[in-house]
């Protein structure tokens, strides 16, 4: 995590100096403002018409009755590539862009997607079967398969449209 660090605040700042100051040199100072500048505005505008898109996409998924997984790593992906843009350097408005155009975000959100499943492990296991029951009943400081619990009875009217017996 530290050289992630180190190279998101050291090395890329360096890094996109370095880059300016090279396009500076091949088409001059005031062009390369320009540039810097156009491309924070043209990057506030695609983050806006992005950014309302994922919006809309999100709220249809909640209409539908999805959980909206896609859209809210849409929405995330919008959000990063805009601040991206904004900020100045034609390195970070690259990544940006990526971020940004629909057709690229999916390639992006493929490869995270799977890169995601192979590093996360799941807790969970398979249950043991319970222990069988003893002729004599279980032995002492053992549960058998003796629950507590809570029920009510549900009234039809209770239940959901649809949910109930088809008889």
């Amino acid at each position: 995590m530290a050289l992630v660090l180190i190279l998101l605040f050291i090395v890329l700042p360096i890094a996109e100096l370095y880059v300016i100051i090279q396009v500076g040199g091949a088409i001059g100072v005031l062009p390369t403002l320009g540039l810097l500048i156009l491309d924070s505005i043209l990057g506030a505008w695609l983050w806006g018409s992005q950014g309302r898109q994922a919006w809309e996409r999100f709220n249809r998924a909640l209409a539908e009755g999805r959980v909206p997984a896609r859209e809210v790593f849409d929405g995330a992906m919008v959000i990063l590539g805009g601040a991206l843009l904004i900020t100045p350097g034609f390195i970070t408005d690259v990544f940006g862009l990526i971020l940004l155009i629909p057709p690229t975000r999916a390639l992006v959100r493929g490869t995270m997607t799977g890169f995601a499943k192979r590093r996360v492990t799941f807790g969970w296991r398979v249950a043991s079967p319970p222990p069988r029951s003893r002729p004599g009943g279980p032995a002492p400081g053992e549960r058998g398969y003796d629950y507590e619990g809570t029920a009510r009875e549900v009234d039809e009217t209770e239940l959901p449209p649809g949910s109930g017996n088809a008889a």
